[in-house]
């Protein structure tokens, strides 16, 4: 089964965490303009309302396995921090109560034509499951673990995220080109609904937005 959306509007059925959701138009395409809403930008915490925390888009549709696919574009907005990267991606096996999922992200100001400093140009995507492996977690207990990778990627500019989510195995795809393999995943898999994710200094937009179900 394949379900598209094409994201020029809010679909029906959506809930917004901690996020703001918007209608876009971005050289004449029209598209959905996503960021972190300004009390959690500006009064929240690190680690309890933001990085790697649930702050999504929730589109009214389950997955569990198959391969999901989105045109995205991302970058920093006027509130972002000096650690920002431009944080967009796809969050999915979204519980109901929202205490669990896993996502994929990309960073792109640490996208390899940028040039990044050292261990930077290798973070330019970042796998993670909440809440017990968040990306910093991650990088200290399995520093050699194949979570995040380098990309050529640029802030600014349109990509297309793909995965291929099968039990315990992800990949992942930007446009077209390998950057992510893990198997086996941190979570035992399980029906959730998906996200559009965003975190702390992200102005990302979205449109495409294509899951076929294995």
């Amino acid at each position: 089964m394949v379900i598209t959306y094409d994201l020029a509007t809010i679909p029906d059925g959506t809930e917004l965490r901690s996020v703001v959701a918007t209608p876009a138009t971005i050289g004449g395409r029209d598209v959905l303009r996503v960021s972190l809403t300004d009390e959690v930008t500006l009064r929240g915490v690190p680690g309890v309302d933001y990085v790697d925390q649930p702050t999504f888009v929730i589109l009214p549709v389950d997955v569990e396995n198959g391969t999901l696919e989105v045109d995205v574009r991302s970058g920093l907005n006027e509130l972002a921090p000096d650690d920002a990267r431009g944080f967009a991606g796809l969050a999915y096996r979204i519980s109901e109560d929202r205490d669990r999922f896993e996502a994929v992200y990309v960073r792109p100001l640490n996208g390899r034509p940028l040039n990044p400093p050292s261990h930077r140009d290798h973070r330019a995507i970042q796998y993670f499951a909440y809440p017990e492996w968040p990306f910093d977690r991650l990088r200290e207990e399995r520093p050699d673990g194949p979570y995040e990778s380098g990309a050529d990627i640029v802030p600014g500019a349109w990509m297309t995220l793909k995965l291929r989510i099968d039990g315990t195995h992800l990949t992942a795809w930007i446009d077209g080109v390998e950057v992510l393999s893990v198997a086996p995943t941190l979570v035992a898999p399980a029906v959730g609904q998906l996200g559009l994710f965003v975190d702390i200094g992200t102005e990302a937009y979205f449109a495409n937005l294509r899951i076929t179900s294995a």
